[in-house]
């Protein structure tokens, strides 16, 4: 199952991404993990599916952007 995932290029928590949304001081390199943020919750609540991510610096030091979506990042190549 994990092969599957992986070769649709599906982000999972914890995947490091690579983040092009429009927040160009943010664009690099984070841990991907769900937006744990009221409206996210909410949207989820109400059964929408779009999921959005909240990114984390994998050293610690910042957090970055929530409810990034799917288009906004990739997966990198360190995950495969």
């Amino acid at each position: 199952m994990d092969t599957l995932f992986r070769s649709l290029d599906l982000i999972e928590p914890g995947d490091l991404v690579i983040y092009s949304g429009s927040i160009e001081s943010h664009h690099g390199l984070w841990l991907a993990v769900p937006c744990g943020c009221g409206i996210c919750h909410r949207l989820d609540q109400f059964g929408l599916a779009e999921v959005r991510f909240a990114l984390v610096d994998p050293w610690g030091e910042r957090s970055g952007p929530h409810h990034a979506r799917r288009e906004s990042i990739t997966r990198s190549a360190a995950c495969g």
